[in-house]
């Protein structure tokens, strides 16, 4: 939908719909103003807003339905922006942003131009710390809390507890000297439901009313009386903790374990009973944890019922909850529309799992997305679910290789950058064969800058041992995912976000270890791609082709070949390029230094061959957010930019 009609029917919304607080606060300082009686109707208000604004313009929905009780407690509680909200995953922080001056370019979010899809500091003084990807909050909070800030905040999700780095956050606040408040929001659920011994454990994680409320007076009255210093409040932390499990017959959490005070669990969304706990904590010295209890998607029956669809529902019926990509879905069911490289990932793994026991599935998180859930229900022994834990995975996934298996372990390129001494240190070095598959590589749209899956390529060649493809084509990526099956070593297969071409004539080659494919030939120039960029570019070069043969009356002769590997790169073809060509292009959907072109400019410097070598991609930066039309427009990466490109070209 386009930005002119978004913003026309968001004026419909509010002149449809009075809002009788949210439309008076543009700031917290607004929401101050209000007594706490009122805060409920607030929240639904909020609540209501975000429903009906993400109905027309996508977005995050069940997280953010689900934390805007706390969201608005915290406000009212604490002096933001001089205390410090830094929220885990931006994308439960809607409730944050319209309370913080920008309710009136809400109906913006995730789009080209607009609000920044997560919390961003050069949008808002508001935005304490980036947050576009799990489990950063607690260090980031820490180092803020130590550094200076009075009051810091620390909001996690469950899912982001699973994440190593949370652990080693949760491990330096017991150590140093800090006040900070983690706010740990536990709702069961990441994008799918939560896996794992932590998850289990929050589920038993009870505290007796008995013990808090005495352990309360205790600390009071020891306050009043002047008898707790920082020594003497860790002492007296661990004997509240051994008096814990006298009054609770339970052993200390975790949390107190490591001497950081725990607070609850508490009903998340209850705003008024938030509103006086952190009035009772905020200024309570030293580290400590208030665990609220949660449920994703609060408050919009649809979301709560199937919180992992509604998680990113797309446009949607409010009244009836009928989402509009399941219209899409069964108008391309009958028009046959080629399928999404997930899907096609997803079913081509199932189908080689079922001729081989050995083959197993990993992925952190992820199964919905990546489709693993198709292998997920038909073989659910197969497949591991490691929680938010890209490192981890990678190297269970070199454990299970050492052990005689063959780990399919699929991970979002963007997410991959946070495994990468793990892909290093725990798969290349021994040479084990784990199959990398790298999901939504390239450009990916609203989700932005934290999210593209820009740096792989670059990131993955001067790994020794590591051997990387990439797909032109849905048939192109079976063949590659068949191929890494019988491959020694790691193998990385990184392919986008969106509908895979899908062949229409005869294959005019399988896929082979090395090998790359002549598409066109030509003799003014070359042009040499790598994976799902080649379409675009076969389009340009027929069109080119055409408006010099209008304009000057002769063909561009231009030769085109799709690498399909960058290491090992087909060196035949490098010979054959470098010998009869002057000039050659590379385009690839990623970051320039280091991809294809470097690759192709390194090999002919030392193979004394001397063209001129012009490389299409990103350059130097990190690309916003917007639709991957208008983003792959703005890179001059799509059929018109390519176009212009070559042209520049071959004017010269």
């Amino acid at each position: 939908m386009s930005p002119i009609l978004i913003c026309a029917n968001m004026r419909a919304l509010e002149e449809k719909m009075e809002y009788q607080y949210i439309n008076r606060i543009d700031s917290p300082a607004d929401l101050k103003k209000l007594k706490v009686e009122e805060l409920p109707a607030v929240c639904a208000e909020l609540r209501d807003f975000i429903i009906e604004a993400l109905s027309k313009n996508p977005g995050h929905l069940a997280s953010s339905l689900g934390t805007i009780e706390l969201t608005v407690a915290l406000h009212y509680v604490f002096d933001t922006p001089e205390d410090k909200l830094v929220w885990d995953v931006g994308h439960q922080a809607y409730a944050h942003k319209i309370l913080t001056g920008r309710r009136d370019r809400f109906h913006t979010n995730r789009q080209f131009k607009g609000l920044s899809p997560f919390t961003n500091p050069a949008e808002s003084e508001y935005d304490a710390f980036i947050a576009g990807h799990a489990s950063n909050s607690i260090s980031a909070a820490l180092g803020m809390n130590i550094g200076g800030d009075k009051n810091v905040v620390a909001i996690i999700g469950d899912g982001a507890m699973t994440g190593g780095l949370a652990f080693e956050g949760l491990n330096n606040t017991s150590m140093d000297k800090n006040n900070l408040l983690i706010v740990l929001n536990d709702n069961h659920m990441a994008i799918d439901p939560l896996k794992g011994g932590f998850t289990q454990y929050l589920v038993d994680l009870t505290t007796s009313q008995t013990y808090n409320k005495w352990r309360w007076r205790l600390y009071q009255v020891a306050e009043k009386l002047h008898l707790v210093d920082e020594r003497k409040r860790r002492a007296m932390l661990r004997r509240n903790n051994s008096l814990k499990a006298v009054l609770s017959k339970q052993p200390s959490n975790i949390f107190t374990g490591l001497n950081i005070r725990y607070f609850g669990p508490t009903d998340g969304h209850d705003v008024e009973g938030l509103v006086r706990i952190l009035r009772e904590i905020k200024n309570h010295r030293g580290p400590k944890v208030l665990h609220i209890i949660t449920k994703k998607g609060k408050g919009y029956a649809p979301a709560e019922n199937d919180q992992t669809v509604w998680h990113a529902p797309g446009e949607f019926n409010v009244t009836t909850g009928e989402r509009q990509s399941d219209k899409l879905q069964m108008t391309n069911d009958k028009l046959q529309t080629p399928p999404l490289w997930q899907e096609v990932f997803g079913e081509t793994l199932l189908e080689l799992a079922k001729k081989n026991e050995k083959i197993v599935g990993i992925t952190p998180a992820m199964p919905s997305g990546c489709s693993m859930s198709i292998m997920q229900k038909e073989l659910p022994n197969r497949v591991f679910d490691v929680g938010i834990a890209e490192g981890h995975a990678v190297t269970f996934s070199a454990g299970l290789a050492k052990a005689g298996m063959v780990p399919y372990c699929n991970i979002y390129s963007t997410f991959l950058q946070r495994a990468y001494d793990n892909i290093v240190h725990d798969v290349a070095l021994q040479n084990l064969h784990v199959v990398l598959c790298i999901d939504r590589a390239g450009i990916v749209g609203n989700d932005g800058a934290t999210h593209h899956g820009l740096l792989d390529l670059a990131y993955l060649r001067p790994i020794p041992n590591m051997q990387i493809c990439a797909p032109r084509t849905a048939e192109d990526l079976r063949e590659m995912l068949q191929l890494a099956e019988t491959m020694e070593g790691p193998v990385a297969i990184r392919y986008p976000r969106g509908r895979a071409a899908v062949e229409v004539e005869s294959r005019k080659s399988k896929v082979e270890r090395g090998k790359g494919i002549k598409l066109r030939d030509g003799e003014d120039v070359v042009v040499l791609t790598i994976g799902a960029i080649g379409n675009p570019m076969s389009e340009a070069i027929e069109s080119v082709s055409e408006t010099v043969s209008q304009s000057k009356g002769r063909s561009a002769s231009i030769a085109h070949y799709d690498m399909r590997w960058l290491k090992p790169m087909d060196e035949e073809i490098l010979h054959e390029v470098g010998r009869r060509f002057k000039t050659i292009v590379t385009a690839e959907d990623g970051i320039i230094a280091g991809g294809l072109g470097s690759a192709v400019l390194e090999w002919m410097s030392d193979h004394g061959y001397t063209p001129r070598v012009i490389r299409l991609g990103v350059n130097d930066q990190f690309v916003e957010h917007g639709s991957t039309k208008e983003l792959y427009h703005l890179l001059k990466l799509d059929k018109e930019g390519l176009c212009e490109s070559l042209l520049q070209v071959l004017a010269k």
